[in-house]
């Protein structure tokens, strides 16, 4: 078997990491972030990630969403080890492979809900990519916004929207970082029963990183990660 492909990937692995280290800084004042960590994401899996600040979940999210490079040790996606892939082709992986929806929403305030929506979707040459973005805002139940810029959406509007262009591309993988940290406690509730509808409907696996465990429990798995290492990982 090619080492460019995962040796646990069965068709059923879309996030597999091995002896993953991730150090940050220089040499003088370097940050030894994950510490050898182990860890197989199966298709379809709902999986929450908790821990305190500072204990490397959301750099966790990152390295599986190819946003940062390991030190050491080796990542898959889908089967595919990018380890030392290249920007342009990790970038396109990434694309068509990954969803990424953050706290902060990152959405681009001079285009339309639409249009934000449409862009990666025209970037990656898809056809009628209008129309796809389109259809998953209205399964975010924003069929009605799709002309209003960012600040004529509320925050929870905005969060819907993100969810909407992560999950347009039909992609195996959907990362969500603190998806409802900005937002108020009924409103976050609403976007959370639209990701994991949106993850169980497109049968993507969810990674999700927060501090509310009620949130975390809602998952088919809960993995703890305490000063760079899994501490725990509880499945259903």
């Amino acid at each position: 078997m090619s080492s460019l492909i995962s040796p646990s990937a069965q068709g059923t692995t879309v996030i597999d990491l091995m002896a993953a280290h991730l150090t940050l800084g220089n040499a003088a004042a370097s940050v030894n972030i994950l510490k050898g960590i182990d860890l197989q994401i199966g298709v379809g899996e709902t999986v929450g990630i908790l821990g305190p600040s500072g204990a490397g979940k959301t750099s966790l999210l990152m390295v599986m969403a190819g946003l940062e490079n390991l030190s050491k040790g080796r990542i898959f996606l889908t089967g595919i080890d990018i380890t030392q892939m290249d920007e342009d082709p990790l970038a396109a992986m990434r694309r068509d492979m990954v969803g990424i929806i953050f706290q902060a929403f990152r959405l681009i305030p001079s285009l339309t809900a639409l249009q934000n929506v449409a862009i990666p979707l025209e970037l990656a040459g898809q056809n009628d990519a209008t129309g796809i973005a389109a259809a998953a805002l209205k399964s975010v139940g924003l069929g009605h916004r799709l002309t209003h810029l960012p600040d004529q959406l509320s925050g929870g509007e905005q969060q819907r929207v993100a969810i909407a262009r992560a999950v347009a591309p039909n992609p195996r993988i959907l990362l969500a970082d603190e998806p409802t940290g900005n937002l108020d406690s009924a409103t976050g509730e609403k976007v959370v029963n639209i990701l994991f509808k949106s993850a169980h409907d497109t049968g993507a696996a969810l990674v999700l990183v927060t501090h509310d465990a009620a949130l975390a429990a809602r998952c088919s798995r809960v993995i703890e990660i305490e000063d760079g290492i899994i501490a725990q990982d509880t499945k259903e």
